[in-house]
């Protein structure tokens, strides 16, 4: 067909649905606020260390979720940081930390704690300190 050449700033992932059922690509051109709503604050304190998990992966949901949304649940399949997913899918580091407290909220994925969540409990510092003078060097 005349005139239906692929446009090169179009990304891998897909959106919604043409008549035939196929996905259609999803320009590279959203901007990160479009994909975030507009918002830059998370639910969660989301380091840039901070490991991610699914603990129950759900196909149903995941078809049900955005493309950049979808990627990061897949992804998210194995352990990884909030940085690896950065790099990974090509999104700034605060849509992956919103997007990432968006499906955290949701209880698909789940945030494994860092030591900031332990910041405050003075046992737990004192167990790490412990344990790292058992080390022998």
């Amino acid at each position: 067909m005349a005139g239906t050449h692929a446009d090169p700033n179009t990304a891998a992932e897909s959106s919604d649905p043409d008549t035939n059922g196929h996905r259609k690509p999803r320009s590279k051109r959203i901007r990160p606020y479009a994909l975030t709503g507009g918002r830059t604050r998370t639910r969660h304190h989301l380091l840039v260390e901070t490991l991610l998990s699914v603990p129950n992966y759900d196909p149903a949901l995941a078809d049900a979720l955005m493309p950049e949304s979808r990627a990061l649940y897949e992804q998210a399949r194995g352990r990884i940081s909030i940085a690896e997913l950065s790099v990974a899918l090509a999104l700034p580091l605060g849509v992956v930390r919103v997007l990432t407290s968006d499906l955290a909220a949701q209880g698909a994925i789940f945030i494994h704690p860092t030591t900031y969540a332990y910041k405050q409990d003075t046992m737990m510092l004192e167990r790490i300190l412990d344990g790292l003078k058992q080390l022998s060097v």
